[in-house]
């Protein structure tokens, strides 16, 4: 056995798997180190994978030849595609899991990768030599080399847990925090900050009485997260709607004395989009409910998980107040919420491809870049293992730009503006994001992971077969026509108004009210067209096929006109200013300015203008300094 490596992974979480796996798969030798073998790829909070942005994260890491949409197929209890109310630019994909079953899945996907070895330690001390890490010393006095090493702590640096006045070390409830590697790397010129994260109680679903709650059950189509799986296999289960009311409040704000949020004893900020419940009576004091989402934790078990309660305050308040819904007046808990501390550093001390500007060969990925969320951990865990393996076969860097994924977005995010919050993704976050569909994220990315080594032939062949079919479904749509006198008793049951002339089928399917479904039966050559292509093909991949072609035919004028803004956005993208500019001594741009682009060092003039500060007119001067 030796303890030298390619790429070193240090911590498994969902950044940490997706990192090892991708690093191994693309035939560099690579360990993954964790300090429980047996919580890989944990869900610490919510066991649910996806969720508005985030499921199209989940997409792209498939797309790109990740597990993660995988092993959430495997595990989901419950699937749903939120905002189907609005155009399908904004559909995301979402999955209660199986906890355990979640683990122990990754767990099997890890052990059946060729090339990666597992180690149950704790790293801390890193090693440095010349301004290249070299490779991490650990707990137990095993002295690790690796070319590459990818730093996926999670909220373990110095993790630190709050119930009320309460504090307890750990990175999570029962785990032990890690101490001295944040100022291992620190010592090497490394900034890094807190913050602070939470989570709900856990619920016995034995004590509730679900005739109080409302039922709120999933959706059996034929979606699914990977572009591999054929179908969900699990046994769906509900999930379950209640309220708090104002005697919980009540109750809740007599805790706030003792509440770390309130007394002083946090000073870390926690994530704005996922408050804890004393926050919401803090910042909304005319409220006099909040929805709460009782959800299971897996098939078998009877821990529930209550979606909307995250709380650090004192145990016997948090179960008081419980007790004042009446869905909840018998509950029993498995442990209270918590709050949690732990370090992170600075994502604008990164470059793109994820490996920090300070000291070579060092990558970050995770919560230790100030995100919050399994899925934005897993789409950097993916890039930062492809670009270690990269480096280690000296074949250049791979970059996601923010017309190619939401993972670029992200990305270009933390290392462009850096974070004063736990980031989470948003679909308005993307600007281009009628390009970023979760229906299309194989078309996007596949073709970039399969050339680098990582998407196998099977999914790139696969993506090619799709993309074919798709084609030839829109070229049909462009080229026949449909006769006014044949189709228009159709469009009148249908709720739409009837031609008055024949037109092309896509002019017909541009209208809301009509799909290539509801159309099929009745126009013979469509039906004829879909079924010679569609054959051989199950239902699933039927299904899926039909509602990507469906989405490119009524959003055709709409993708064409952001296609062209990236592309003009592109030209930007296209002029390198790194190296070129002392900022400091340019007195035709500002002082805020000045000072930022010092910092950042953008790698490019389109990157320059997305960071905060940086006005309009201080790119044209730029423009006009580099002569375009």
């Amino acid at each position: 056995m030796t303890f030298q490596y390619d790429v070193l992974v240090i911590g498994a979480g969902h950044a940490g798997c997706e990192a090892a796996s991708a690093a191994a798969r693309m035939g560099v030798r690579t360990c993954l180190m964790t300090i429980d073998m047996n919580k890989i790829a944990q869900m610490s909070c919510n066991p649910a994978v996806g969720g508005i942005a985030k499921g199209q994260i989940v997409r792209e890491v498939d797309a790109l030849g990740g597990m993660m949409g995988i092993v959430t197929d495997r595990c989901a209890l419950q699937f749903r595609m939120l905002n189907r109310s609005k155009g399908p630019a904004m559909w995301s994909p979402r999955a209660q899991c199986d906890r355990e079953k979640f683990i122990w899945t990754w767990r099997e996907m890890l052990d059946e990768t060729p090339n990666l070895d597992i180690w149950q330690d704790m790293a801390t001390e890193v090693v440095v030599d010349c301004g290249s890490i070299v490779g991490v010393n650990t707990m137990l006095g095993a002295e690790f080399r690796a070319q590459c090493v990818i730093i996926t702590a999670g909220t373990f640096l110095n993790g630190l847990m709050h119930v009320g006045r309460t504090r307890v070390q750990g990175g999570r409830m029962s785990e032990p925090a890690s101490k001295g590697l944040t100022e291992s790397i620190a010592a090497h010129g490394i900034r890094y900050g807190r913050m602070k994260t939470g989570t709900p109680v856990r619920i016995d679903r034995r004590s509730v009485d679900f005739s109080l709650m409302e039922r709120q059950d999933g959706e059996t189509d034929f979606h699914t997260f990977s572009y591999l799986s054929e179908a969900r296999t699990m046994k769906q289960l509900p999930c379950w709607i209640c309220y708090t009311n104002e005697k919980v409040h009540e109750v809740l704000r007599t805790g706030f004395a003792d509440s770390p949020l309130f007394n002083g004893q946090i000073q870390s900020i926690g994530p704005r989009y996922c408050p804890s419940i004393e926050t919401k009576l803090h910042t909304f004091p005319d409220r006099d409910q909040h929805l709460l989402f009782l959800e299971p934790e897996g098939e078998k078990t009877n821990e529930m998980y209550l979606n909307g309660f995250s709380s650090s305050l004192p145990m016997d308040v948090q179960i008081k107040a419980l007790q004042q819904i009446p869905a909840l007046r018998n509950v029993r808990c498995y442990r209270p919420g918590y709050a949690i501390e732990y370090d992170y550093f600075d994502p604008t001390q990164l470059r793109h491809t994820l490996e920090s500007k300070v000291v070579r060969n060092l990558f970050f990925a995770g919560q230790v870049n100030g995100t919050t969320g399994y899925e934005e951990a897993a789409g950097q865990g993916i890039v930062a293992g492809i670009n270690a393996a990269l480096r280690v076969r000296n074949e250049g860097e791979f970059i996601l730009r923010r017309d190619e994924a939401y993972i670029g977005v992200l990305i270009d995010d933390l290392v462009t503006k850096g974070v004063d919050e736990p980031y989470r993704m948003f679909t308005s976050r993307a600007e281009y994001r009628i390009l970023l569909r979760q229906d299309d994220a194989d078309m996007r990315l596949t073709e970039r992971s399969f050339h680098i080594g990582l998407a196998s032939l099977e999914r790139y062949d696969r993506m090619l077969k799709k993309r074919e079919k798709i084609d030839a479904i829109v070229s049909f749509s462009e080229s026949f026509s449909v006769r006014a006198a044949l189709i228009n008793p159709v469009l009148e049951a249908l709720g739409t108004t009837p031609l008055q002339r024949g037109c092309k089928l896509e002019e017909l399917l541009g209208r809301p009210q009509l799909t290539i479904q509801n159309l099929l039966p009745h126009i013979a050559p469509f039906r004829k067209e879909i079924d010679r292509l569609c054959d051989g093909l199950s239902a699933n991949q039927r299904n899926e096929l039909i509602e990507a072609a469906e989405v490119r035919i009524k959003y055709k004028g709409y993708i064409f006109r952001e296609r062209q803004m990236a592309e003009r956005m592109q030209r930007l993208e296209n002029i390198r200013i790194k190296g070129r500019f002392d900022y400091l001594s340019m007195n035709s741009i500002t002082i805020e300015a000045r000072q930022k682009l010092t910092a950042i060092q953008p790698e490019t003039l389109a990157q320059a203008s997305r960071i905060p500060g940086v006005s309009p007119s201080d790119i044209n001067v730029l423009l006009v300094l580099m002569r375009h």
